[in-house]
Order: C-alpha cells, then sequence, then structure tokens
C-alpha cells in the first residue's frame, strides 16, 4: 500500500496554462491520480511554450509544461462531442475532485457547474480557479496572472521610489492562485472525511494576491497614508522596520549581487568586523540605526564598493560566518551547478522522458518526514494514458474504444 497521503485520491484535471495546473501538480506530488483531460485540436498553450527543447516544438518538448504536469496523466477527449461529454461525465462519477481554471461561465455553459456536479457525483469536490470567482460584478471579467496581480493592488506596490510601478515581470498570482487551490482541496478532503459532503472552492486569482497586500492596506486605513509617496515603495529598502543597512549590493563578476539586511546595531558590528573594520565603517554617524538611515546612499555605496572586492558566494559566506543576514541573488543556473544547500537536500532529480530523455526536476515542498511526495514520472504525452484511463477507471471495453476513437471522440 502506498504511503503517499492523496494515495487513492482522483482528480479529473481540467486545467491549462500555470494556475490550475500549479495546483494538480501539488496534488500529483503526494500522490493523488491526477488525470489531464486534454484536446488535440485546442492544446494547452503551456505545451508549445518556451523553453522548447530539440530543434522544433512539438506538443511534448515544451520544457515548461514538463515543469507544471509531472507525475499526472494525460488522456484526449473532445468534450465538444455528444459521446465525448457522455464520457467526462463518467470520469467525473470516477473522480474523487475536479479541478479548472476556466472563465467562470466555461463550465456552466458545459451544464458542469456545481450543482450539476453534483447530479453526477453528490459528494465531488469541484474546484474553480478564475481571475475574480464565480460570483459577483466582475465574475465575467477575464484575467491573466499579470493583470490579477495589478488588480491585487501589488502592482502598485512594486518598484523603486520615485518610479512608476513595476510589476513583477511574470505570473507570479497564477503560482500564488494554484497554491492557495491546492491547500483548500486538501482542506475539502479533510472535510469530506469527517462528514461525508463535498464542497465548491471558488478560488479567485484576485483575493489571492490582495491577502499580500495587508501592510499597505493597515498603512492606508490605520494611517491614512497612500502606499506610493515620498521614498515608497522603498525599492530594495526595508520599510517596517526601518533597518539599515538593507538591500541588494554588486559583487566582483558580471551581474553578480548579494542581498544584505542587518537588522540592529550589534549587527552592524559584527559586519564591521567582518569586513576587517574598514575606517569609513568606524564614522559615528553609522554607529547607530537612525545614523545609518539618515545617511543610508552614502552608507550602500560605501558598502557596495567593499563587496565589488569579493565574488558573491565569498560575501555571503563572510557574513553568515559573523551572524548577519546575507544571500546570493542566485541566477536558475547558480540553484541547479553551484548550490551545496539544495545538493545536500537532495532536490534535483532525474527522471526519463520519451521525447526529452533524462531530464532534471525540482523536488517536492514542502518535506514530509512519514509520508514524502515522490517524483515519480515526467510529465506526459499529450494523450498517451488515453486507453488505459477508459480501460482501467471507466471499465470500457476494446470495442467500446474502438467505436469512440473512430467517430473522432478521442482526440
Amino acid at each position: 500500500m502506498s504511503t503517499l497521503p492523496l494515495a487513492g485520491v482522483r482528480v479529473c484535471d481540467l486545467t491549462w496554462i500555470i494556475a490550475g495546473p500549479t495546483a494538480t501538480r501539488v496534488l500529483a506530488d503526494f500522490g493523488a491520480e491526477v488525470i489531464r483531460v486534454e484536446h488535440g485540436q485546442a492544446v494547452d498553450a503551456i505545451r508549445l511554450g518556451r523553453p522548447i527543447v530539440g530543434d522544433a516544438p512539438t506538443l511534448n518538448n515544451s520544457g515548461f509544461f514538463n515543469y507544471f504536469n509531472r507525475n499526472k496523466k494525460s488522456m484526449l477527449l473532445n468534450t465538444r462531442h455528444p459521446m465525448g461529454g457522455d464520457v467526462l461525465r463518467k470520469l467525473i462519477a470516477a473522480s474523487d475532485v475536479v479541478v479548472e481554471n476556466f472563465s467562470s461561465r466555461v463550465m456552466e455553459s458545459w451544464d458542469l457547474d456545481y450543482p450539476q456536479l453534483r447530479e453526477i457525483r453528490p459528494d465531488i469536490i469541484y474546484c474553480s480557479v478564475s481571475g475574480f470567482g464565480h460570483s459577483g460584478r466582475d465574475r465575467d471579467f477575464t484575467t491573466w496572472g499579470p493583470t490579477a496581480q495589478a488588480l491585487s493592488g501589488l502592482t502598485i506596490m512594486s518598484g523603486l521610489p520615485g518610479k512608476p510601478p513595476a510589476g513583477w515581470g511574470y505570473s507570479y498570482m497564477d503560482h500564488t492562485a494554484g497554491y492557495s487551490a491546492a491547500i483548500a482541496i486538501m482542506a475539502a478532503l479533510h472535510h469530506r472525511n469527517r462528514t461525508g459532503e463535498g464542497q465548491h472552492i471558488d478560488m479567485s486569482q484576485v483575493e489571492a494576491g490582495i491577502v499580500l497586500t495587508g501592510p499597505a492596506v493597515l498603512d492606508a486605513t490605520v494611517n491614512g497614508r497612500p502606499w506610493r509617496r515620498a521614498g515608497m515603495p522603498p525599492g530594495n529598502r526595508a520599510w517596517e522596520p526601518r533597518v539599515a543597512p538593507h538591500n541588494t549590493y554588486a559583487c566582483a563578476g558580471d551581474d553578480r549581487w548579494v542581498a544584505i539586511a542587518v537588522m540592529n546595531d550589534a549587527e552592524w558590528q559584527a559586519m564591521v568586523r567582518a569586513m576587517d573594520d574598514p575606517e569609513w565603517a568606524l564614522d559615528p554617524r553609522f554607529a547607530t540605526n537612525a545614523g545609518r538611515l539618515a545617511n543610508q546612499d552614502e552608507l550602500d555605496e560605501r558598502i557596495e564598493t567593499w563587496t565589488t572586492e569579493f565574488t558573491d558566494y565569498e560575501v555571503m559566506e563572510l557574513l553568515q560566518a559573523a551572524g548577519v543576514r546575507a544571500g546570493v541573488c542566485q541566477k536558475a543556473s547558480d540553484r541547479f551547478e553551484r548550490d551545496p544547500q539544495l545538493a545536500a537536500r537532495d532536490w534535483w532529480h532525474r527522471l526519463p522522458h520519451a521525447e526529452l530523455g533524462e531530464s532534471n526536476y525540482d523536488g517536492v515542498v514542502p518535506k514530509l518526514s512519514a509520508s514524502p511526495g515522490v517524483l515519480r514520472t515526467a510529465s506526459p504525452l499529450l494523450g498517451v494514458h488515453t486507453h488505459d484511463v477508459l480501460r482501467d477507471v471507466l471499465g470500457m471495453n476494446d470495442d467500446e474504444i474502438a467505436e469512440h476513437e473512430a467517430l473522432g471522440v478521442l482526440m
């Protein structure tokens, strides 16, 4: 019997792009049987996303898709075909969880909103991930990760003092909503184990972002201060608590940086000793946090003069040895090739893939001592498990499968 905590849980995965697949990836890593329902004539755009491994793109050699869809199965199904709709309903009846991240009316247009899903399986757990959720004035608005980030308030909170909002340049709200959805699904499974009841999880990406804006909301409601004001946002400097030094600093080499955070005067003195007591650091203006804040520009310039004499890893190791918070601003290649901590924690794993060959995968977060997640398979080739699912999960025989294939249902 499998020790994976979600072994025995079957997920009908109707997700695409990033937000939904992030949620189902977590479930798959911990043992759930996640069955991606795909349509060969309208493939998940991430299957064509960069980076492409090899000379030309196929539907199976996207590194992006491979990252989000390990440990999952893929079946082809034309859900617009009447017989395809019947097959999907049978799969839902055989599943514990249905997950999708379409616009809010799509499942309703398929006659598969939550009340109709409950008719198929009364205790079904249905998780929908959309920009605004399935209720309210804005439910029909469409979003993308960066637009959900903007609407949540996070974009206007980012950037450098005196500069326009910068945003984060990537779909962080897709990931955040996906992680929140995975947590909610596991909570719903626990609830069903205790009560026998399923439920609808209505996940809003915008709301997942709003919960990260607490400090700015408090500043506005309690202090009456807008977030964007003189000196705010603070860039890489700390704003609460206000401490210095707190920034990223250039190091020796091309585009190499280290982040340093000194939280009190004792840590500052430790940093001064680690820098070998340079004369400028003994200036009384820098002796207290208040003085360092008042002279922060000059302080940062002086520190960067020191950091550029060393590599980023040397700076980190010198300061960490002195008890000062410091970390290399690692690039992807650093994490893969140079980080001894990740190696010590068995972070990287290799799995075989029919088109990509042996590929590297990041580990499972978090690490459970008794029932840790396991990397079992690479991402599935498009539709590779179609016959297996129809036969083993839905009980169809070879003649029935052949008939569905001939009628264009399995495409």
